[in-house]
């Protein structure tokens, strides 16, 4: 049985015939007291290990949220730094193509720049063997004009 602390209080021993309280109801209290005290006892330390168990798995938690955060802070840097470079993929990607039309432009006005120049020399040369063939016909035709007595 355990007693309250009301229980404790309100004890009374029935005095044995010689002066004193009876020693067998002191000592049945006494040891049911004992009794309490040592379960009281055992409970703690029971319940202050739980408690050290308990606290043991909350810091076993805390420190994997801890970890999973700085895994998570890593992630995003790791994400930002992906994307960031990425972009800046892209846009030295644009530049290049940008650069290489701009080359190809340049290149196929040069190249037009080439045929109107050989173009041109052409109908120089054309119009030179025009004027030559002219001449040549002409000084022909005149020669055969001679040859046949021909005259204007």
């Amino acid at each position: 049985m355990n007693y309250t602390p009301n229980d404790l209080q309100n004890i009374t021993f029935k005095k044995s015939v010689i002066g004193g309280y009876n020693e067998d109801a002191v000592n049945e209290v006494l040891d049911k007291i004992i009794e309490d005290y040592s379960a009281y006892i055992r409970e703690t330390i029971e319940l202050k290990d739980k408690v050290a168990t308990l606290n043991e798995g909350i810091q076993h938690y805390k420190t994997i949220e801890e970890s999973l955060q700085n895994t998570l802070i890593m992630a995003q840097q790791t994400s930002e730094e992906i994307k960031k470079n990425a972009y800046s993929k892209a846009e030295n990607i644009i530049k290049e193509a940008e650069l290489k039309a701009q080359r190809m432009v340049n290149d196929a006005n040069q190249e037009v720049l080439r045929i109107k120049f050989e173009y041109e020399e052409m109908l120089k040369k054309l119009h030179v063997f025009k004027t030559k063939a002219e001449t040549l016909l002409l000084s022909q035709l005149e020669i055969m004009k001679n040859m046949f007595g021909e005259q204007e």
